[in-house]
């Protein structure tokens, strides 16, 4: 069966969705400020309003030296001011950084775009933890896409069989491994996944449109993480069921966090809240 969508079509989809509310107004909106901590990079609009994306160290090995540090982000200390189209142009480079930085800005767009139309076909509900609020399947198979620790300890204390997807086995805890699953047989495993758990950081490597393809027809899925707090259009046409995200109340105060090194354990509460993106008709269950 050919596939119905590419790699990076979430992303383009919700450039278009947000160019749709925003109208002209979007091509004279630039950036204020950026951040590029250890964790996360984070933009504030000349609006007022912020974005975070994690940041992806990992996939920029050959930044370790002067000379080839300026290569991976060449336009260091011109950013500010920038219009934000422009970050979002530079998306599909191919630079993991670049990527970076247009995600966090569709974050903070998506933020200015439900500031300026209320959602009509979505709640918002703030305060909610997606992780802390979802429903295990007592009997079905899931599968984790990403260490999410919260999901991770909350199936093992469940006790029956799951699978975890990642990339990096070093970031499993030691009686987690048993657990992952091989490449190789990831296709599989998603399919017959009665709920999947996705990090929103496969928006960052391209891989959640495929992730997605595999799904087993009426499985659950939740897509979480700071990263996936936008426009949820192109994700629930896809099947996700729920977006877990983050909504950044005080930017200054956020980037300024991150900038110190800081996660979510320090701006939760403090410039930034949880929330869950869910489609209206959906009754919440619980």
């Amino acid at each position: 069966m050919e596939p119905t969508s590419h790699p990076g079509d979430i992303l383009r989809e919700t450039r278009e969705a947000i160019s749709e509310v925003l109208g002209k107004s979007l091509e004279t909106m630039t950036v204020e400020k950026t951040v590029m901590g250890l964790f996360f990079t984070g933009i504030k609009l000349n609006s007022g309003e912020g974005g975070l994306c994690f940041t992806p160290i990992k996939s920029i090995p050959d930044a370790v030296c002067c000379p080839s540090s300026a290569r991976v982000m060449p336009a260091s200390g011109r950013l500010e001011g920038r219009k934000a189209t422009r970050f979002l142009d530079e998306m599909f480079s191919g630079n993991p950084l670049k990527r970076t930085m247009g995600i966090a800005l569709l974050n903070a767009l998506s933020a200015e775009c439900w500031k300026r139309k209320p959602p009509e076909t979505y709640r918002i509900s703030a305060g909610v933890d997606a992780l802390e609020d979802m429903m295990l399947p007592e009997e079905g198979f899931v599968v984790v896409v990403g260490a999410l620790a919260p999901a991770i300890k909350a199936l093992k204390q469940r006790g029956k069989p799951f699978g975890i997807l990642e990339l990096d086995p070093s970031t499993l805890r030691a009686d987690e491994l048993e657990f992952l699953v091989p490449p190789e047989k990831a296709p599989g495993a998603v399919s017959r996944a009665d709920l999947l758990v996705i990090t929103g950081t496969t928006l960052i490597n391209d891989t959640l449109e495929g992730l997605l393809e595999w799904r087993k027809p009426g499985a659950e899925i939740i897509v979480v993480g700071p990263t996936a707090s936008m426009i949820p259009d192109a994700f629930f046409r896809r099947g996700v069921s729920i977006l877990g995200g983050i909504r950044v109340t005080d930017a200054d105060r956020v980037l300024s966090i991150i900038a110190e090194a800081g996660s979510g354990y320090h701006f939760f509460g403090k410039g930034a809240d949880r929330v869950t993106i869910s489609r209206l008709q959906e009754t919440r269950r619980g």
